[in-house]
């Protein structure tokens, strides 16, 4: 009997970004018909009691009829977190250690005309 490798779909291009526990992988994939899609998987690593570890992993199939519309919602929403919350990323695990950092205003020095009794308006060179 013949065994044949059945791969429902081939591997084109892959990028991994890895980030703490998490490593997301953007692979594109290749269809049965040979059109392209990209799945977007998190692998998220834990610990057991004994020490060991493992991984859950989620993972999302986005095809090209939805690239549009994927990518829109997308930067609407990390526009809408970044216009809200700004860049400054607050982790939980540093919660009750976080102290919002005071924003200093700019002081503008005004001098009073009156401690200028002695200039002249008309002469620079007077000074």
């Amino acid at each position: 009997m013949d065994e044949k490798k059945y791969n429902d779909s081939e591997d084109i291009f892959s990028k991994i970004l890895r980030a703490g526990r998490r490593t997301y992988f953007f692979d594109v994939r290749s269809t049965k018909a040979g059109d392209y899609y990209l799945t977007i998987s998190e692998s998220k690593k834990f610990t057991n009691d004994d020490g060991s570890f493992y991984f859950k992993k989620h993972k999302i199939y986005l095809y090209k009829e939805d690239f549009h519309g994927f990518t829109e919602l997308l930067n609407e929403m990390t526009k809408y977190i970044i216009d809200e919350k700004g860049l400054e990323v607050i982790s939980e695990r540093h919660q009750k250690d976080y102290v919002k950092p005071e924003i200093k205003t700019e002081e503008t020095n005004v001098k009073d005309e009156s401690s200028n009794e002695n200039l002249s308006d008309d002469d620079p060179d007077s000074i």
